[in-house]
């Protein structure tokens, strides 16, 4: 795992900021979210983290669980009484998944488990490689994805379209792990 991977590791990023992180930020403290789902390695992912949400952009956490049972009476327990909550359960990629949604204040919370451990699940690759390449390629690389997303396109898809990677587009970035890694060392 490189060094920018443990940066987002520990939620305190998120209050130095933009203003939407900073929401997040307190948003998910005053709900103690991450005491609730302590147990299960919670790791927010997704766009707010990287600073390329937009206009209901949701907060994506990631949580390795085990056991389903006792993590689904878990968030059922506390999350059930939240607008708009709903609980999914799934095969992706030939991988289970549970996946619950429910909404708090401005956000949507989804919160996605599987039995693998969070900075080996897709979702928090993608950040990683996302990330680099934000950072790599500077503002006028974020505005265009950032544009691409306004237009209604995913956020996988919109960098796959920039990079000029063909295929699927959550695969192909995940291949790129390989060059950040030389890269980086």
């Amino acid at each position: 795992m490189n060094l920018r991977a443990n940066h987002f590791l520990n939620l305190a990023y998120l209050n130095e900021g933009n203003s939407r992180q900073q929401l997040a930020y307190k948003l998910l403290k005053s709900m103690k979210l991450w005491q609730i789902l302590e147990d299960y390695t919670p790791v927010l992912a997704g766009t707010i983290p990287i600073g390329i949400d937009i206009k209901g952009s949701d907060l994506d956490i990631l949580c390795e669980v085990s056991e389903f049972d006792t993590f689904k009476i878990l968030v059922q327990k506390e999350f059930a009484a939240y607008e708009d909550f709903s609980l999914e359960e799934g095969e992706l990629r030939n991988k289970y998944y549970l996946s619950v949604c429910f909404k708090c204040s401005d956000f949507i919370i989804e919160i996605f488990a599987q039995d693998t451990p969070v900075i080996e699940q897709h979702a928090f690759r993608h950040l990683i490689i996302e990330d680099y390449f934000l950072l790599s390629r500077g503002e006028v690389f974020k505005a265009k994805i950032i544009a691409l997303k306004n237009q209604g396109i995913k956020t996988e898809p919109a960098f796959a379209k920039v990079l000029g990677l063909s295929g699927d587009p959550y695969l192909e970035l995940l291949k790129l792990e390989k060059q950040i890694k030389l890269e980086n060392g």
